[in-house]
């Protein structure tokens, strides 16, 4: 029986659709959750769907390092303890949990919130460049750690900032090559990580 033919009731219909457009969530899986959540309680439906509105409500972007928060400037951001003669260069927020994962870092970040990419139409203007470059400006930053994907976006981000950064007199480094080539950093074990950190080198 093919049942892609057999008729689904039109709220659930949607629900499998909107669950498909979530990233590694195909057409089975997103049936096999909207399946799920039809046979949980009501109060646990809704407590999900309102973790979900409370997400988009409450969450915004640090105005300073564009990690996302409650409150601005975030956590870090305002942590006086922190060293601020560091700050690491990460492309989306996931990267940033990893690095701090490894207690190894105690200095700032800046979350690009994307990397390079002409294919996919991604240009200098699409990332968080502008901001990180104003912060370089008679700061008291003397290095950035450039920590993209070891992958072609990547590296070709990482020397991209570079070459913008290397004129303000500020070190630019990269994580060392611990991290296998075509690799996501928010995949990586605390070890392998804090061996990228301790291990990297100039661009």
């Amino acid at each position: 029986m093919d049942t892609d033919s057999v008729p689904i009731a039109q709220p659930v219909s949607r629900l499998i659709e909107e669950l498909h457009k979530l990233p590694g969530i195909g057409p089975k899986s997103a049936q096999r959750l909207a399946y799920y959540l039809l046979r949980i309680p009501e109060e646990q439906a809704r407590a999900l769907a309102e973790a979900i509105l409370a997400v988009k409500e409450k969450v915004i972007l640090c105005s300073i390092c564009h990690n996302f928060t409650e409150a601005d400037p975030c956590s870090i951001c305002r942590d006086q303890g922190r060293d601020r003669s560091r700050i690491c260069v990460v492309e989306k927020p996931l990267d940033l949990l990893a690095v701090e994962r490894t207690r190894k870092y105690n200095g700032l970040y800046h979350v690009l919130h994307g990397v390079l990419s002409p294919m996919d139409g991604v240009g200098p203007e699409d990332l968080k460049i502008k901001g990180l470059l104003e912060r370089l400006k008679d700061g008291p930053v003397k290095e950035v750690i450039v920590a993209t994907n070891p992958n072609l976006e990547g590296e070709a981000t990482a020397m991209y900032l570079g070459r913008l950064i290397a004129p303000l007199g500020v070190r630019v480094t990269r994580l060392a090559r611990g991290l296998p080539f075509g690799s996501d950093l928010e995949y990586a074990d605390e070890l392998t990580m804090a061996r990228a950190l301790e291990g990297r080198h100039e661009i």
